[in-house]
């Protein structure tokens, strides 16, 4: 019996041993993979500042892991001709990833570079952009849910949520915010604008009954052109407005939502690192932001009377007094 159970502790010991030089060959491979020179492009769309803070995150978090990597970065400046200025050098460079970031810069990569793995950020829509291609990312929309759940933490009396919508852009998300508002306790009501001058008479229909205007973002109802009539309707109605950017605040929104850009940075690099490591873009599914800031209009909530809790004062990026 014996030599029976050496024979056994032998042939685990031989397991043991061809496991770990298995996962040492495959660190060592990996390793290797990473040593090499690895060039990392980063084009941008924009060079507004949210552009430039998720570059900068990003190549924070890659930097940090030690890889060593060169980053080279290049900007459209939102223009269309320069797409054709700066992807022939690109391809010619070959580089092992790049980072589009804008939904310009992305959907020129994956057209003119279709062969080089993307991650994208700062996407309106990475599920239906990045569907079937070489490429990943992180979208810029924070998710409904989410979205509720802070307007109940910041007004947490409103409970009848208005909202105006382009039925042609916006009618699947106001459907499953309906659904998600009445999960969470809240009741939305809607009114469809399918063009501006449709506002007055939207805006007037829903003054009786919301208790704060949720800000979705929409090309026909929110825009530059309908910022200043939605803020007076709602000075004048005390109905507060959720806005989209902080610049929605500070003119007059209660408050509004955004990402930290740094860290939208930084979640990029974590797709960019697995993709280096030898995962397929492909199998990774696009994620949104994780991390939410936020502004506040005090003025704004003393007009309208409003008590907002100290807490999320004390939380708040911005607050304008």
């Amino acid at each position: 019996m014996r030599p029976l159970k050496r024979h056994g502790r032998t042939t685990r010991r031989t397991v043991i041993v061809t496991i770990a030089i298995s996962l040492l060959f495959a660190w060592l491979l990996s390793a290797t993979v990473l040593a090499n020179d690895m060039r990392v492009i980063i084009i941008a769309s924009q060079d507004a500042g949210p552009y430039k803070d998720l570059s900068m995150g990003f190549q924070q978090y890659l930097s940090s892991r030690g890889i060593p990597i060169s980053f080279e970065t290049h900007s459209l400046q939102g223009n269309h001709a320069k797409v054709a200025e700066i992807f022939p050098a690109i391809k010619n460079k070959t580089p092992s990833l790049l980072l589009t970031i804008g939904t310009l810069a992305t959907q020129a990569a994956l057209k003119q570079l279709p062969d080089i793995p993307v991650v994208a950020g700062l996407v309106v829509d990475p599920d239906s952009l990045l569907k079937g291609s070489k490429a990943t990312g992180v979208g810029v929309e924070i998710p409904l849910n989410i979205q509720f759940q802070w307007l109940q933490r910041i007004m947490p009396g409103a409970g009848t949520i208005g909202v105006l919508y382009n039925p042609k852009e916006n009618r699947a998300k106001v459907e499953a915010a309906t659904k998600i508002a009445h999960g969470l306790g809240l009741k939305l009501v809607t009114r469809e604008v399918e063009m501006p001058r449709d506002l007055p008479d939207a805006l007037d229909g829903i003054a009786k009954d919301a208790d704060l205007l949720w800000g979705l973002s929409d090309q026909v109802v929110l825009s530059p052109q309908t910022a200043e009539p939605i803020l007076l309707f709602s000075l004048q109605h005390r109905i507060p407005v959720s806005g989209l950017t902080t610049s929605w605040t500070k003119a007059g929104a209660l408050y509004s939502l955004d990402r930290d850009y740094s860290d939208l940075g930084a979640q990029c690099g974590e797709l960019a690192l697995k993709i280096l490591q030898g995962s397929n873009p492909g199998a990774l599914p696009p994620v949104p932001p994780r991390k939410v800031v936020y502004s506040l209009n005090l003025k704004t909530a003393d007009h309208m009377r409003l008590d907002i809790p100290q807490p999320i004062i004390e939380g708040a990026q911005s607050v304008f007094r």
